[in-house]
């Protein structure tokens, strides 16, 4: 079973994320880059299916620019078999992103298409359904378990309400959670051996899609500065702040 995933390159989570002083956008400039937490669990869960024998071939891919290419060899060094570079140095929405996505599952015919619930920069959780109802694939999203058996996967999806299970007749999407595993470090090694791992560069027109946007960023602003908290000694002083300062009651 061939599996499809999709990663993105994005500020490390660890980064203070600041923002251009012209309000075009988020300053990039020196800032360090690194895959997508969610898609660290999507190649994980890849990983480990392929531990248990149950796919035979990983391939990941991504779209944005030349830069890219270290997350995906990362992705090699994690356990990845071959890698797709969708190169372009466009801002992509959600929809252009699914529809390229959509080309490289056509050209590849994966059994299994996994990606990240959401992307920590974007945070739309949009890509994984967009791409879902582009190939006609059945999904099962927010995955906190995947299991495979014969020609269906068992997805197990954290909601409100608690756990809820769906089978899904492959070929399917899943799109990941936090709690669906704890995703390795790459090993030096392995880190070696993805320098030699195929890496394959193709443009969005080579696909042929159009990636043109129909949104456009008018301003991006950092959230307003918070005042510092205190600490009362009393429930009359609590309410007393609440009352006369907050004004909520």
């Amino acid at each position: 079973m061939r599996v499809l995933v999709a990663i993105k390159r994005v500020v490390d989570y660890n980064v203070k994320v600041r923002v251009k002083a012209d309000n075009s956008g988020v300053d990039l400039a020196n800032v360090k880059m690194s895959m997508n937490p969610f898609c660290e669990i999507a190649v994980e869960e890849a990983v480990r299916l392929k531990e248990k024998g149950v796919a035979s071939e990983i391939v990941v891919v991504s779209i944005g620019p030349t830069a890219a290419q270290e997350q995906l060899r990362t992705a090699l060094a994690l356990g990845a078999d071959r890698a797709i570079l969708v190169e372009s140095n466009d801002e992509l929405n959600s929809l252009a992103v699914a529809k390229l996505l959509k080309a490289v599952v056509d050209k590849e015919q994966p059994q299994l298409v996994i990606l990240g619930k959401q992307a920590i920069d974007s945070d739309n959780n949009q890509t994984g359904q967009m791409l879902a109802a582009l190939s006609g694939y059945a999904q099962g999203t927010f995955a906190s378990k995947v299991e495979v058996a014969g020609d269906k996967v068992n997805v197990t999806r954290e909601v409100d309400g608690g756990l809820q299970t769906v089978a899904l007749n492959l070929p399917a999407i899943v799109t990941t959670d936090l709690r669906l595993n704890e995703p390795r470090y790459a090993s030096l090694p392995n880190i070696m051996k993805a320098k030699k791992k195929p890496l394959e560069v193709v443009t969005p027109e080579a696909l042929g899609v159009a990636t043109t946007s129909t949104v456009k960023t008018l301003k991006v602003e950092a959230p307003a500065t918070r005042s510092a908290g205190i600490k009362v000694k009393s429930v009359a002083e609590l309410v007393e702040k609440l009352k006369n300062e907050a004004k909520v009651i």
